[in-house]
């Protein structure tokens, strides 16, 4: 596409692929370990690299798959893997002011490819939308940057690991490599004592109710804690997004 073209030749697309090369490693050991558990789980090859290009969301595909596998209700997986998947939410909502100037496909493009990291690093580059149509062009390049670098990882590790899942042993320890990545993202997200108290709510409550069936402990953790802190963020008149005082 045209557009695609020319956003790629600007210095801004350049910069944001080498702002995200720096967590590219982490990224691909995480797809390469979700490629990897899928398969172990018993789902087919063409089944995990289905589910790796439509859903590209690993912590919805982790929290999935041991459901799929376990014969749980359609709405059960719905729910989990809409509540893992909640924070996009509150992104898309913060990337509104961003992105609105874009025709629809492009919007729902760029909701599509929008990752943890990307959103990390493009509104710590970017803390105001744009102000004019410059602006816009470099705020887009940079974002495409961006997903250029994480897209090419994920996909191209998850894949990797789905065809070479029954060559790796489970001695590897992948899974918890996964949680070690998955507690990096959380940790660097964790940046106002709103969002601290957030993820220690959900924790303690996912522990709390480990007994569930279904894993339903992560979607009684998250919905505890989405509740408690929009219930505190109203009462106390707190601001989610505020950097606290250094």
């Amino acid at each position: 596409m045209f557009f695609l073209s020319s956003i790629r030749r600007l210095p801004e697309f350049r910069q944001g692929a080498r702002d995200m090369s720096s967590v590219a490693l982490g990224t691909g050991a995480w797809g390469l370990m979700t490629g990897v558990a899928m398969v172990k789980a018993g789902m087919s090859v063409f089944e995990s690299v289905a589910m790796t290009l439509l859903v590209y969301a690993g912590s919805s595909q982790l929290a999935a798959i041991p459901l799929l596998i376990a014969g749980a209700p359609a709405w059960v997986i719905l729910a989990t893997g809409f509540c893992v998947n909640l924070r996009f939410v509150v992104f898309s909502l913060h990337l509104r002011p961003y992105l609105m100037h874009m025709p629809r496909w492009r919007r729902m493009m760029h909701g599509y490819l929008t990752a943890d990291m990307t959103y990390a690093f493009f509104t710590r580059q970017y803390a105001q939308p744009p102000a004019n149509a410059a602006e816009q062009r470099a705020q887009e390049a940079y974002l495409t940057g961006n997903y250029f670098v994480v897209w090419c990882s994920w996909m191209g590790m998850s894949v990797l690991g789905v065809l070479l899942a029954n060559l790796i042993p489970q001695s590897w320890g992948l899974g918890f490599a996964g949680v070690l990545c998955l507690v990096a993202v959380v940790c660097s997200m964790a940046t106002t004592r709103l969002r601290i108290l957030a993820a220690l709510i959900a924790g303690v409550t996912a522990v709390a109710a480990y007994a569930l069936p279904l894993k339903l402990n992560i979607v009684a953790g998250i919905g505890v804690a989405v509740l408690l802190c929009f219930w505190l963020e109203k009462q106390f008149g707190l601001d989610p997004d505020a950097e606290d005082d250094k």
